[in-house]
């Protein structure tokens, strides 16, 4: 049975023979819209932020004893793959009184708390509350951070090496507000180790070229670097290694309408076929084979 937090995560995970050495997160799954939220876009814009149908997408490696954690409160509500210290003070009603970060993505509007949507939609015509943003830290943020410490720890202390895979999706075409280079045409899939420095590379390479000769087109640390949970549990030189992956949405659904499209079927059985994959090269890796 899975297990559920009541509104920040959701673990999948059926036991293999042989405990897994990789464990993989949907930080942008969520779906669950909180009745506090009174964000003044509506639901069709609030979805286009979510990573739809990715947890999903990779729901063949449970079954081959991979742990799966997935958001259940939406990214535009709170990012979970942003730092506590990503808020935009312009936001809220008082000073905040914790420290606060001069990351680039406060400055596009989606940082922790999101200001506005990819296409610069805003979310609110309010500020915000610094209570507010406090209890969407605790209630959600927190606990997707500690459920994703422990399977990596628990992981590590058990094999003494554990991968971790950040699970995203992409737009085709990057909006005006979505990152700092709007506009731009995404590849099939882009593989972000923060240049290396999350995982070893060899990891990153053995993905992309195993998706290459499958005839994707795949891109490395570009435009996509990865983000807060690569940064945080990916320490190479303690055999953590944490590699994002981005997936291109047209490659599996109709961006306008959400639904799935005829790829989907062979998109989900190729990240099956990759779990496989890596869990052999990684398995080979462990053992100096």
């Amino acid at each position: 049975m899975p297990v559920i937090h009541p509104l920040s995560y959701r673990l999948d995970h059926v036991p293999a023979a042989s405990p897994s050495p990789l464990v993989l997160d949907s930080p942008h799954s969520g779906t669950a819209y909180p009745p506090d939220f009174a964000s003044i876009a509506d639901i069709g814009m609030l979805r286009t932020a979510e990573d739809t149908w990715v947890d999903d997408l990779w729901g063949g490696a449970v079954d081959q004893g991979v742990p799966l954690l997935g958001a259940t409160c939406p990214r535009a509500y709170i990012d979970v793959n942003r730092a506590v210290q990503d808020i935009d003070p312009t936001m809220l009603d008082a000073p905040w009184p914790g420290p606060l970060s001069d990351s680039p993505k406060v400055g596009l509007g989606k940082g922790l708390i999101w200001r506005m949507l990819d296409d610069g939609t805003p979310l609110y015509d309010r500020k915000l509350s610094v209570a507010e943003v406090q209890q969407r830290i605790d209630a959600c943020w927190r606990p997707y951070h500690a459920a994703l410490c422990t399977l990596l720890d628990d992981t590590h202390a058990r094999l003494g090496k554990v991968w971790h895979i950040n699970c995203h999706s992409m737009p085709s075409v990057a909006g005006a507000y979505a990152t700092g280079k709007p506009g731009t045409a995404h590849p099939d899939f882009v593989l972000g180790d923060r240049d290396g420095t999350t995982a070893d590379p060899a990891f990153a390479a053995f993905v992309a070229d195993w998706l290459r000769v499958r005839g994707y087109a795949v891109a490395i640390n570009d435009p996509y670097k990865g983000v807060e949970l690569v940064r945080v549990h990916g320490r190479p030189s303690e055999s953590r290694h944490s590699l994002q992956i981005e997936i291109n949405r047209k490659l599996y659904m109709d961006e306008v309408t959400l639904r799935p499209n005829a790829g989907y079927g062979r998109l989900k059985a190729t990240l099956g076929e990759l779990t496989s994959a890596m869990l052999g090269w990684m398995r080979a890796q462990a053992t100096g084979a």
